[in-house]
This record gives structure tokens, C-alpha cells and sequence, in this order.
């Protein structure tokens, strides 16, 4: 009869303290990284401009895609609505500007529309464009 006990070997074990600190580097970046993107913008190729344009501080961003959806801070509009859209804002500011990005495929008869609308109600209105280079 054997009476000894029986050692099954030296212990494994796992530091993990250094994986730890790797991901939380990571975390860290992702975060970092997510903060600076915006992903709720709209895609659009602007048209080329030698001349920058200063914007004021109350602003309207509406944009006009390559297949003629109207976006009133991105929120999709259909062109019936955007006048009595616009006009909803009119009473939030005194100087109110609309910058308006259109996308560079679109007819200017889609572009000039949203400028009569704008005329109509009395709003400054600036076509955004992209710097060349």
C-alpha cells in the first residue's frame, strides 16, 4: 500500500495583468476614436471654391443629395414641406443663416428652389463648398 501522496506537478498559472492593460488601451482609443468621427453626417461631393465663406453662429444646414432628398438638419424632408419647415425655424433667431450643401450632380433648378425659399422667408443663405486642393 502506497501511502504518499501523490504530486501531480508544478501549478499553472495565467498573468493576465499586462492583456489587461492592452485592452484597456484599446478601449481607450476606440473611445477616443468614435468621439471624433461623426457617422450621422450625409455623404455629398461639394463643388470646389479659391474662397472660404464665414458661417454665422445661428446656422440651418440643409443639404440636397445626388437623387434629390432634402435634409433639414438631417432630417429627410420632402421639398412640399421644406418652406413651412424652414419658416417653423424663422422665429428661434434674429439672424438666422441657412447653409445649404448641395450635392455637385444636382441641377442648379434644385439649388435655385431652395434659394427662392430662403429669399421667401427672408433667411441669409450660403452654398457650402470645398476647398480646392
Amino acid at each position: 500500500m502506497n501511502l504518499r501522496k501523490r504530486h501531480r506537478g508544478a501549478a499553472a498559472e495565467v498573468h493576465t495583468s499586462a492583456m489587461n492593460d492592452i485592452m484597456f488601451f484599446l478601449l481607450l482609443f476606440f473611445l477616443i476614436a468614435s468621439t471624433v468621427t461623426n457617422p450621422n453626417v450625409i455623404k455629398l461631393m461639394l463643388p470646389k471654391s479659391s474662397t472660404g465663406q464665414s458661417v454665422s453662429k445661428k446656422t440651418i444646414t440643409v443639404a440636397v443629395t445626388k437623387d434629390l432628398k432634402y435634409y433639414v438638419d438631417k432630417k429627410e424632408v420632402p421639398i412640399s414641406q421644406l418652406q413651412p419647415t424652414l419658416a417653423a425655424y424663422k422665429p428661434l433667431a434674429t439672424e438666422l443663416t441657412i447653409v445649404l450643401y448641395v450635392d455637385q450632380t444636382v441641377a442648379i433648378q434644385d439649388v435655385v428652389q431652395v434659394m427662392d425659399i430662403a429669399q421667401k422667408l427672408n433667411i441669409k443663405l450660403v452654398l457650402a463648398t470645398e476647398p480646392k486642393g
